[in-house]
């Protein structure tokens, strides 16, 4: 676990990449289950308005997150996920929206910004967190990469809008891959690797999966997204991969395998910091 740890602030636990903290240029969580006041299969911290948990239990969460975290919730900026490959560009008139205001636009997965202090928002309970950081040109990407997002190739789709946008350069981003489903617990139907084949070269299909019986095989979400990143042209040394598995840690994270369904949402969180609060 090595590549992520799990922190303790004003009682709730959350976990960070020590790689993207080393920037000094964005604040950054990724939620567990803990720590909230959420009651049964949402237990505890639960931060989705849509799963059927009380709306004023989900604010709390929100809240208590953020102060352990460090941000307000009134900057949360939220994606509206559908397994989607699209990417939303940030702006200040989007501050808010998802939380405090109504979102304007649908069959969002990925959010980049430029701007300091919003707090870029998506969510999760096996699919795949891609967080990226570019300290030179001070910009950022979080996105949300299912099955359908990783062939779609989202995390190569965030850093190209990252270069439109910003000027990011690949040699200068920083790639998190977060807690995910790990290869293991994921077992998946022939005609989703048949789209694996599809989206990848033949010469990586045996790290990306296997087969076992009846037609199933076992999917590396995980392998599949550090490959995809490096498609984008960004090296190893670049890419940092979380090994806690949310199937695998029902007591920490949500996950929908582990529960066939009945659970709340895990939330990645990732803000620019104002260019003086640097170190």
């Amino acid at each position: 676990m090595t590549n992520m740890k799990l922190v303790e602030r004003s009682g709730v636990p959350f976990l960070v990449f020590p790689r993207l903290e080393e920037t000094g240029v964005a604040v950054h969580g990724f939620s567990t289950r803990q720590g909230g006041i959420s009651r049964g299969i949402y237990q505890s911290m639960n931060l989705s308005f849509k799963r059927g948990d009380e709306e004023a239990y989900v604010r709390e969460n929100y809240a208590r997150l953020a102060r352990a975290v460090g941000f307000s919730c009134e900057n949360i900026v939220c994606s509206d996920q559908t397994h989607t490959t699209n990417i939303r560009t940030v702006t200040e008139k989007d501050r808010g929206k998802g939380f405090i205001k109504p979102k304007d636009y649908k069959d969002v997965d990925g959010l980049v910004t430029n701007v300091p202090g919003l707090v870029l928002t998506t969510f999760y309970a096996d699919c795949v967190p891609l967080f990226l950081v570019d300290p030179i040109r001070r910009a950022i990407g979080l996105s949300h990469s299912g099955w359908r997002g990783t062939v779609g190739k989202i995390g190569k789709r965030t850093v190209e809008v990252m270069k439109e946008q910003y000027g990011t350069k690949q040699e200068d981003l920083i790639a998190a891959i977060g807690p995910s489903i790990c290869q293991d617990c994921y077992e998946v139907s022939e005609d989703v690797i048949d789209a694996f084949r599809g989206a990848f070269e033949e010469q990586y299909w045996k790290e990306l999966f296997y087969e076992t019986s009846g037609g199933k095989y076992q999917l590396n979400l995980r392998r599949a997204n550090e490959r995809i990143f490096q498609e984008a042209g960004l090296k190893p040394e670049q890419i940092v991969t979380s090994s806690w598995c949310t199937c695998c840690n029902p007591k920490l994270l949500f996950s929908h395998r582990a529960t066939q369904g009945k659970r709340g949402n895990l939330g990645a969180f990732l803000m620019l910091r104002e260019k003086e609060d640097s170190f």
